[in-house]
């Protein structure tokens, strides 16, 4: 149930506005406050409450941007969580073109719930979620080797020189065991840096599900399980 404070609060900031766009709403927010960037400003069900990402949240403005909300907005009529449609919407990209073929590909029982990971094999929150993906089953997770850190390239480049990738960046970011092959040989690498910068991946690890909404962090499994049950994955 919604707590009447929420409501309250709700009420009171629309009260106070008069109706403008988007346009307003920005103009009134470079004015005002020139420093807070507040992205993909757009109208919401809730007449003069706009509603925008600020470091990957969302969050609902007036549009005289002298207030803003954090929090769930639902629609009264039928319960639905719009806030939870909006995070959906603003942390998604398209699974059908994720070059899968440019991944490391592991299958775990039936392979049937799939995750994309960008990893770097340097990254101590990539090593830890490598842990909680080893939990998981019924899954086929596709790794790109993500090496955002310098000293991580050349050794990325390695895995696609052993005999089983998939093996050895197991080992490799699981135990640190290092690859044995020196050779250099075709690899993905300089493909998956350009594919994670236009996808906007400031950092690893990020998870992409298959309907797309992506999570950066290291999940435990029990979240990852959850948010699966959640978007019906």
């Amino acid at each position: 149930m919604i707590k009447k404070t929420w409501l309250f609060a709700l009420v009171s900031v629309i009260s106070s506005l008069s109706w403008a766009d988007v346009n307003t709403v920005k103009t009134n927010l470079n004015q005002l406050h020139p420093k807070l960037k507040i992205e993909n400003i757009q109208t919401t069900e809730m007449k003069g409450i706009y509603s925008g990402l600020m470091d990957n949240q969302v969050v609902y403005i007036g549009e005289d941007a002298q207030h803003i909300l954090i929090g769930s907005m639902f629609r009264l009529s039928d319960q639905k969580n719009i806030t939870k449609d909006l995070v959906l919407k603003q942390n998604s990209i398209d699974w059908k073109k994720l070059p899968l073929q440019d991944a490391v590909k592991i299958v775990r029982g039936n392979g049937k719930r799939q995750i994309a990971v960008f990893s770097d094999p340097n990254c101590p929150y990539c090593k830890q979620l490598e842990t909680e993906l080893n939990k998981l089953n019924n899954v086929t997770i596709y790794t790109f080797i993500y090496p955002i850190k310098t000293q991580s390239v050349a050794i990325s480049k390695q895995i696609f020189c052993e005999s089983d990738p998939a093996l050895a960046w197991s080992n490799l970011i699981g135990k640190g065991v290092q690859p044995r092959s020196t050779k250099a040989c075709a690899n993905p690498v300089e493909r998956n840096l350009s594919l994670g910068k236009s996808l906007g991946l400031n950092g690893t690890p990020t998870i992409i599900f298959s309907n797309g909404f992506k999570a950066m962090g290291a999940y435990p499994a029990l979240e990852i399980e959850k948010i699966w049950k959640e978007l019906g994955l």
